[in-house]
């Protein structure tokens, strides 16, 4: 299984959402997608357009993930290096592995990591 997990800013579109999941992926299929739970709604068009699932992440289970990107915004916000590689470990399970470190959306409202995990 491959998740995709986003952190993305209050204005991201689905545009930006998408090109940071084309970014990320590199044609790899995606089997869910994770995200902050306050941000799913942003994420629910998306993963209605691919026809995926959605998994809301709290910011607990953020905080209690290392992630190998340290952003100083992200610390700051979140209290973790990188949303989308958190969200994507933690959704991938006990053993999940980060397959791509986060990738920014060009209008940069948006990031996206790939993590895999065992159903």
């Amino acid at each position: 299984m491959i998740v995709a997990g986003f952190g993305c800013r209050a204005g991201a579109t689905v545009e930006s959402l998408a090109a940071a999941l084309a970014a990320a992926a590199e044609g790899r299929a995606v089997d869910r997608l994770a995200a902050p739970a306050d941000r799913v709604a942003l994420l629910t068009p998306l993963a209605r357009a691919l026809g995926l699932q959605v998994i809301a992440v709290a910011d607990d289970a953020l905080r209690a993930v290392r992630t190998p990107t340290r952003s100083p915004a992200s610390l700051a916000a979140r209290g973790t290096g990188s949303v989308a590689e958190a969200a994507a470990l933690h959704a991938a399970g006990a053993g999940g592995r980060l397959l791509t470190t986060r990738h920014v959306s060009p209008d940069r409202r948006a990031t996206c990591a790939l993590a895999q995990g065992t159903p």
